[in-house]
């Protein structure tokens, strides 16, 4: 994916009328890119900042139906997202795999209470089933979890659900919908809403955020994926109206893997404030989350709160032998979950669905709201399909369940930090071939190398350091003093890539490392 060859695409903005206007890349516009595109439609996806540069690439990395909403009785949420989950794994293998969880349990009536919940998740997953859930007992729990706490310890339950990494995948989808004709622009606002003299919108304005170029843009349709910043779209479409969206953040800690010393994931099913945590093996690491914590503003770096991060450690830390301090978390990470706005005042985000929901305004315009990763395929087929009535598309059915995504391989997956690229894996290493140097580890603590700086440049779309850092390699979210350390040599390359002076060098690293300060426990 090269931006200067897709901002040629945009031809003559005078003439060109796309069928489809995405504004946002997140998992939910790029899904409807990939969408609308397959189905033979002229898209185009505007997003303000990078791919999946807010809520869509700091997740809890599952893929899953969610027992929680189990739980609270939403059975057919549940049901979706496991169908969801097992079509991902099939088109995405190179990034989305099997992960086993571990439930311990410590009163002897948890273990059939659990075990029961489980069977309903199994069944719920149909012929997409990743394994059946069974419980074990305490010395099976003890081996599988060496850093258990094993004291009261009765025994187990072991199920199965999908992790995947979220921003790789985000770059992917974004490669599939390209390859399927789509154009997507990153760093591009949309800057208002066109409409005709019936008050029916008819494209949008947009400004290109590196040039200061602004353009002119004409659609059939115009659809807002922009998640927790869709208010800001629809008050664009009619000032003054209603919020749509009720931000809630949620939190995630980085460990070194020796904490849980497992490849199997810890599931916490009741936390002190009724809600479950999970402490899961991913890259190397322990990652451990989340919190739920209704907000009333939202920003693209959200930080996390201090009474959410001594949640987390206090919690994990009640079930791991050795409890972790804030000066062994490597990085804290935030998230914002575009939920849909409940109908009564409430501070409790248990109350707002998580289902998504497609609205058409009087202008035509289409928002889509709530929902999750795992379901990003299903909202997108939902909107394309609304698209499709509310623009007088062509009636072309979804066939995006058995799509596989850019990088999609049944070969053995490479070792670390190549495992992630899927196909790809080949081209970089001629890279590699071509040039020995770009097989030089970027830094001693994380395996990243330097051809994944070149590829991300040339193939990915990244413009900055933090879109190389944090999203095309995850070395933000890993480990944030190292990605600091990183950044002067990645931005030096950048530069060179992308023909920048040293003064655009220094700025790069100088707003790197500001960023990374919020991942950073002082």
């Amino acid at each position: 994916m090269n931006r200067l060859t897709f901002k040629q695409q945009l031809g003559n903005t005078a003439t060109v009328v796309w069928d489809i206007i995405v504004i946002g890349g997140g998992a939910t516009g790029l899904g409807i890119a990939m969408d609308a595109a397959q189905r033979g439609f002229r898209t185009l996806l505007l997003e303000q900042s990078d791919f999946a540069k807010g809520t869509s690439s700091r997740s809890t990395k599952l893929v899953h139906g969610g027992v929680r909403y189990l739980a609270q009785g939403d059975v057919g949420l549940v049901k979706e997202a496991l169908h969801e989950r097992g079509l991902l794994l099939a088109n995405a293998p190179h990034l989305a795999h099997d992960q086993e969880f571990i439930i311990p349990y410590y009163k002897w009536w948890q273990g059939p209470f659990y075990g029961i919940g489980l069977k309903l998740y199994d069944l719920l997953s149909g012929r997409l089933s990743l394994g059946p859930s069974r419980v074990i007992g305490r010395q099976a729990v003890i081996k599988a979890l060496p850093a258990i706490r094993s004291e009261g310890l009765k025994g187990g339950i072991v199920y199965h659900d999908g992790q995947f990494d979220d921003s790789r995948l985000a770059v992917n989808i974004a490669e599939t919908a390209t390859e399927q004709g789509a154009v997507l622009l990153n760093y591009f606002k949309v800057t208002s809403l066109r409409k005709d003299g019936n008050g029916k919108i008819n494209g949008v304005s947009a400004k290109d955020q590196e040039t200061g170029e602004t353009y002119d843009l004409q659609a059939k349709t115009v659809i807002n994926a922009t998640g927790v910043f869709a208010d800001e779209v629809l008050q664009m479409d009619e000032p003054g109206a209603r919020p749509t969206i009720r931000p809630s953040q949620g939190v995630h800690l980085v460990l070194d893997a020796g904490f849980l010393n497992s490849t199997s994931a810890l599931m916490i099913p009741k936390t002190a404030d009724g809600r479950v945590l999970f402490a899961l093996p991913w890259h190397g690491k322990l990652l451990v989350g989340t919190t739920d914590t209704p907000l009333n503003d939202h920003s693209l770096e959200p930080q996390a709160l201090e009474t959410e991060v001594n949640f987390i450690l206090q919690t994990a830390g009640s079930y791991l032998q050795k409890a972790p301090t804030r000066s062994d978390v490597l990085s804290v990470y935030a998230g914002l979950r575009p939920l849909a706005a409940p109908q009564k005042d409430t501070d409790s985000t248990k109350e707002i669905s998580r289902s998504h929901k497609v609205i058409t305004a009087a202008s035509g315009l289409i928002t889509i709201t709530g929902g999750k990763w795992t379901t990003f395929r299903k909202m997108a087929e939902d909107t394309v399909d609304t698209a499709i009535a509310t623009g007088g598309l062509a009636i072309v059915p979804c066939a995006t369940q058995s799509l596989h995504i850019h990088g999609y391989t049944t070969a053995p997956s490479a070792p670390a930090p190549l495992d992630v690229y899927g196909s790809d894996v080949e081209p970089i290493s001629a890279l590699i071939k071509a040039n020995p140097v770009l097989a030089g580890q970027l830094h001693p603590r994380l395996p990243y190398i330097k051809a994944q700086v070149v590829w991300a440049v040339q193939q990915e779309m990244a413009r900055t350091v933090d879109d190389v850092l944090s999203r095309r390699l995850r070395a933000l979210l890993l480990d944030a003093r190292a990605a600091v350390e990183m950044a002067p040599a990645v931005a030096a390359m950048l530069a060179a890539e992308l023909g920048k002076d040293k003064a655009w060098e220094e700025e790069q690293v100088k707003a790197f490392t500001a960023i990374a300060a919020h991942y950073l426990l002082h």
